[in-house]
């Protein structure tokens, strides 16, 4: 070249050196390359996109998983990253090395890396040797350093033996990967095998399941002194371990290495990495492998105390929670979950139980002892035990109740530091009719979801929480459970988990409930998985505070009459609630009028809804007013959508029938029955025998007139 004449092209320069270009985007996908790097991963020599899968099936398995790693290191150092790599063909063959230089960068806007480099063919070494058998990628020291960043991450995420050992078996060491593997443990004066892998594993692996300490084995000599043993070839295994190498012989290895498993300076056992070509063995090699086998004990420790942990919790929580499935209720269903937060102790103070009564009736108890300790647990089962004979002596529910406080009340005398109260709602239920009578400490309501799906919360009386006061009283409330209508009880955790207050969490569980149109055992599924299913993590709640709560549930449906399939069935479309207002409880109407608004939730004329509700607080408080007896009120709705019939009956004990009366102007009262004549389609007044019942009926209108086809 002439001095003053312009240089040529780069592509020219790397085309005349055998080097190609390619560019890789992990963004999109896809690695381009030119023409000669298409030559040099064993295509057309043209220019050609391709995705990085059929990159990757280009490339010796070891080596991709080293170039991710060498990206890595790359970009945090910000030098250059080094890669020698082993093309491979169809057969799998090695058809050439090739060594890559690129400039890798991370974009934190798409979160992904970008690599420009090149491609070049190189020597390989003659297999065997220790040129041979050093790192393919052509800056050792980096290669490890990343490699072990990776194992050690992957190791530290494993939370079972069964994971430590897989993670394990998917190493890819740099430069060097085991054939097969094997974990053995020190069991008193024996050696085991606690896991394997490898190809070819065939019977004659037996012997190696179970053997004495003083075996002329490697693994066993490892054992006993702590001390790696590292055999480069057959000839050197059979001449030091002459007894034990017929039994290695069947496996076709020609390298192994024997690293103790040493934690807190007890060897805990042994690690068997296994070769199918010759291995040197150099002090790089061995530098690595000791490494990972100091990560495998610790994560083999790990995995071990784990494992104890859950064996431990699993089995109170068995002990402490019953087996539904020996428990029957004719007529009905009983689903019920359990379910840990997940950290530390796997059973905490939630629990419920099923108890067969003297009476031939069942009690359902449902509760959660403040706390996630140790000693909430242990409160929790003493308190279950004190709930389960209290109910079979025969007492009724407040009785329980009251019994449970003064129980729970006299165990956090023991330990006054430390108080402890639990809520709780207790149900005896009558599976002849349906009745359920319910006491509640401090517990969230429980929610009826009727026949044709619609959720109301069943506001009931209630006490203190347990173990607050001694001399708490648990009033009584009585509901009725209809053919098809399931009842829910759970604790706080089921409502709040994820950010959630009592509000928005009983908006979340309504939609699963009036949605469902499985089973019971779907139905309890359904509600675990919107708390910690993947669809959780979108539905947070309005609280930054968002730790997790213990869950407990259980779920109770009635079944039509002849049905003994076990299942959720559904009747034609009808809903029904009962209620009670008690003379000292004039609050309840306020309750009796939410009832009616939530019973009516999709009542299509929304002035009918405003006037159904007048009337009933019309009725609710004529009674509490005129009468010295408690107001029950019954509302229906039948029909189907479009043609629903609503009635509405309140009966009492007061023996005056009521009369129309013209109130004048200045009246205070003689008012309900005018409003009712004007406002409902058809109304009666029927006397009983001990009492009269009032009644009212409106007939659904679609176009908001009031005449709908009930009209007479």
């Amino acid at each position: 070249m002439r001095t003053g004449e312009p240089l040529p092209a780069v592509g020219e320069v790397l085309a005349a050196l055998a080097t190609g270009l390619w560019h890789w985007d992990t963004a999109t996908g896809l690695v381009t390359v030119d023409a000669e790097a298409a030559r040099l991963l064993g295509l057309p020599a043209e220019q050609t996109s391709l995705t990085q899968a059929q990159a990757r099936a280009r490339m010796h398995p070891v080596d991709w998983n080293e170039i991710t790693g060498v990206v890595q290191l790359a970009v945090s150092e910000g030098t250059l990253a080094e890669v020698r790599v082993r093309i491979m063909d169809e057969q799998g063959r090695v058809v050439r090395v090739v060594r890559s230089r690129s400039k890798p960068s991370f974009d934190q806007v798409r979160k992904a890396y970008e690599l420009i480099g090149t491609l070049q063919e190189v020597t390989e070494p003659t297999p065997g040797t220790p040129a041979g058998r050093s790192a393919v990628t052509g800056d050792w020291r980096r290669s490890r350093e990343a490699f072990l960043l990776d194992a050690g991450r992957a190791l530290a995420e494993a939370r079972s033996t069964q994971e430590v050992l897989r993670v394990t078996a998917n190493l890819s060491m740099p430069g060097f990967s085991p054939d097969g593997l094997a974990v053995f443990s020190v069991e008193g004066d024996r050696l085991t095998l606690i896991g394997h892998h490898g190809p070819h594993q065939q019977a004659g692996e037996s012997p190696f399941t179970h053997m004495a300490l003083d075996t002329d084995y490697p693994a066993a000599e490892v054992a006993r002194t702590g001390r790696a043993v590292y055999l480069s070839s057959p000839e050197h295994y059979q001449s030091r371990y002459p007894l034990t190498w017929p039994l290695a012989q069947s496996f076709g290895r020609h390298s192994w290495a024997f690293l103790p498993l040493t934690v807190a300076g007890r060897t805990m056992g042994a690690w068997m990495a296994a070769f199918a070509y010759p291995v040197a063995f150099t002090p790089d090699e061995r530098s690595v492998l000791t490494t990972v086998a100091r990560m495998l004990a610790q994560a083999l420790a790990r995995a071990g105390v784990a494992e104890s942990e859950r064996a431990l919790t699993d089995g109170l929580q068995r002990t402490m929670l019953p087996r539904l499935g020996a428990q029957r209720i004719p007529g009905m269903s009983v689903a019920a979950r359990y379910v840990p937060t997940g950290g530390g102790l796997q059973v905490g103070g939630d629990w419920y139980d099923v108890i067969p009564l003297p009476s031939g009736r069942f009690a359902l108890v449902i509760g959660d002892v403040q706390g996630h300790d140790v000693r909430a647990a242990g409160l929790m089962g003493q308190l279950r035990i004190a709930l389960r004979a209290y109910a079979s002596e025969g007492h009724r529910p407040d009785a329980v109740l009251s019994r449970a406080s003064r129980f729970l009340h006299g165990i956090g005398d023991e330990d006054p530091a430390d108080p402890r109260f639990a809520t709780c709602v207790y149900v005896e239920v009558d599976p002849a009719n349906g009745v359920l009578d319910i006491a509640r400490a401090g517990h969230p309501d429980p929610a009826i979801r009727m026949a044709d799906g619609t959720v109301l919360a069943r506001p009931t009386a209630g006490g203190l929480p347990l173990g607050i006061n001694p001399d708490a009283d648990y009033p009584t409330t009585r509901l009725a459970l209809e053919a098809g209508e399931t009842m829910l009880l759970c604790t706080d955790g089921l409502i709040e988990t994820g950010g959630h207050d009592l509000d928005s969490g009983w908006r979340r569980l309504r939609a699963i409930l009036e949605e469902h149109k499985g089973d019971l055992e779907e139905l309890a599924d359904a509600l675990v998985q919107a708390v910690h299913g993947p669809s959780s993590h979108h539905t947070t709640g309005p609280l930054a505070d968002r730790r997790e709560d213990d869950i407990a549930m259980l779920l109770l449906s009635r079944q039509e009459e002849g049905c003994g399939c076990g299942t959720m069935t559904v009747r034609l479309p009808a809903r029904r609630t009962v209620l009670t207002v008690a003379q000292a409880e004039p609050e309840r109407i306020a309750v009796a009028r939410q009832q009616l608004r939530e019973l009516l939730h999709d009542w299509s004329s929304p002035d009918q809804v405003d006037s159904a509700v007048l009337l009933l607080s019309e009725m609710l408080t004529n009674v509490l007013v005129h009468t010295d007896s408690d107001a029950l009120l019954v509302a229906e709705i039948t029909g189907g959508v479009g043609e629903r019939r609503l009635r509405i009956e309140v009966t009492d004990a007061g023996d005056d029938l009521p009369h129309k009366r013209r109130p004048g102007e200045l009246a205070s009262s003689g008012r309900g029955l005018v409003l009712i004549e004007l406002l409902a389609h058809i109304w009666g007044v029927d006397p009983r025998g001990q009492g009269k019942s009032i009644w009212f009926e409106l007939y659904e209108s679609v176009d908001g007139s009031g005449d709908g086809p009930w009209s007479p």
